[in-house]
């Protein structure tokens, strides 16, 4: 018996189709995405990022962050 494969890329569209469908976008997107290896390299990545940021500057500008936020959410903000 001879069976006919059919072209990945139809299988993968199929796939998550049926994924979407009984388990919903969200729950689909991550799924796939514990398949996927990323790119990049987070590490000199960060490190140029935060180069010559120090902890405490980090704290202070999550917390002014966050006082805008609230004050902006606030009626007549």
């Amino acid at each position: 018996m001879v069976v006919q494969t059919k072209p990945l890329a139809e299988v993968t569209q199929t796939a998550l189709r049926v994924l979407c469908r009984e388990i919903g976008l969200a729950d689909t997107m991550r799924f796939v995405g514990q398949f996927t290896i990323g790119y990049g390299d987070y590490t000199a990545e960060r490190d140029e990022l935060f180069s010559g940021v120090i902890l405490d500057d980090m704290i202070a500008g999550i917390k002014e962050r966050r006082y805008q936020t609230a004050t902006q959410s606030q009626p007549g903000g």
